[in-house]
């Protein structure tokens, strides 16, 4: 797990892709190091952890980031 953020949750979802297919993604649920609280959803083509961890890390820094404004 990166420090940049804590996995507080991941939710298995689907939704209609727009070809009318059900698709599944991982919604993640994240605490960063500054506090903020966001979920990320990752396609199920893109949930392996080398994949994961730079989605999550990214969007952890982001947050951060704009927190700091």
């Amino acid at each position: 797990m990166a420090k940049e953020y804590t996995v507080m949750r991941i939710d298995e979802l689907t939704r209609l892709s727009n070809a009318g297919e059900l698709e599944r993604f991982y919604r993640h649920r994240i605490e960063t190091t500054g506090g903020v609280v966001l979920s990320v959803d990752i396609d199920q083509e893109n949930f392996t952890p080398e994949k994961t961890e730079p989605i999550l890390k990214a969007a952890a820094k982001n947050a951060d980031t704009i927190l700091k404004l």
